[in-house]
């Protein structure tokens, strides 16, 4: 193979993301040409309601997911939150890309961080996970759906629609607006969404071919903190139905993992941690849920699908 497709969606985001990849993998294989097919999905075009509404994240996959199936791409590239804990039957992830910054920024033109909201401030981000640990924080803060990419996003908090808004740092770093970052929400305080600010590359079961060349790009340490942490959320039957927060650190051999579930409505959240060998990732992610369930998480899940059911 000389020339390697690469589905992805596009937003600008995305096609940076992309972009990286093609570099990584030009520079792994010399003589390799790597094309873009940029392509539109469901998750990009219904922006007038909330991802939990319209399906969830996955939605961001299935038209590259269908456009591999049909031959018209090799491989796509994902923000690994975004993919959902079960792959589609017949796709695998061969590379995880080394981890950017996993936590989360606090945006505002006027305010220094959550303390410095005045009372009930506009605070807009459509994830539960951001809703829940916001609430907890300050239950005073009206929570506003925030849609859109993330210039889209940022252009609304300039023209006045919130006091603030929460956006992933690495999304912001990667697209060199480093500087709006006024705080970083970080752990243990502050807990990201499972495998946030790791890229991964998705392709087809038994692409030889495909795999080889991406495995070239696979971080060992990123994969085995991730797997924890997708692991935990496949444990609790998590989605973005779910406020869900995970985070792995690894310390040489020894793999820790904070795991959070919460209530968007209330505040209300239970959190556990627990560390093992790295080798055993996906044993630690399930032990965390198991804690986290020992101490009521399934009520906080089970009402949330209730919400969403009535």
């Amino acid at each position: 193979m000389t020339t390697l497709r690469i589905a992805t969606r596009k937003s600008p985001l995305a096609l940076w993301q992309t972009e990286h990849v093609a570099d990584r993998l030009r520079a792994a294989h010399p003589g390799l040409v790597v094309e873009l097919v940029p392509m539109s999905t469901r998750g990009d075009e219904v922006l007038d309601r909330s991802l939990a509404a319209i399906g969830g994240k996955g939605l961001f996959l299935k038209e590259l997911e269908v456009a591999m199936q049909r031959g018209d791409a090799d491989c796509a590239v994902h923000s690994l939150k975004d993919v959902p804990m079960e792959l589609e039957p017949g796709f695998a992830l061969p590379a995880i890309l080394a981890r950017a910054d996993h936590a989360d920024a606090f945006v505002s033109n006027h305010f220094d961080g959550i303390e410095s909201l005045p009372q009930g401030a506009r605070v807009g981000t459509s994830s539960l996970r951001r809703q829940a640990q916001l609430r907890a924080l300050r239950p005073d803060l009206q929570l506003v759906d925030l849609r859109g990419n993330v210039n889209t996003r940022l252009a609304k908090l300039d023209a006045g629609d919130y006091d603030a808004i929460v956006l992933a740092c690495a999304g912001l770093q990667r697209l060199g607006f480093d500087a709006r970052i006024r705080a970083r929400l970080d752990a243990p305080q502050w807990l990201p969404a499972p495998a946030q600010g790791a890229i991964a590359i998705e392709c087809r079961e038994g692409a030889d071919t495909v795999i080889a060349l991406c495995a070239a790009l696979d971080d060992a340490d990123t994969r085995t903190c991730v797997t924890a942490e997708r692991a935990m959320n496949r444990a609790l039957h998590g989605s973005c139905h779910v406020p869900v927060a995970a985070y792995a650190r690894l310390d040489g051999d020894a793999l820790s993992l904070a795991g959070l579930v919460g209530s968007a409505a209330d505040g209300s959240r239970v959190r556990a941690q627990a560390q093992g060998h790295r080798n055993a990732a996906e044993a630690l992610g399930i032990e965390v849920a198991g804690l986290l369930l020992e101490q009521g998480a399934r009520e906080l899940i089970d009402a949330r699908d209730d919400t969403q059911n009535a």
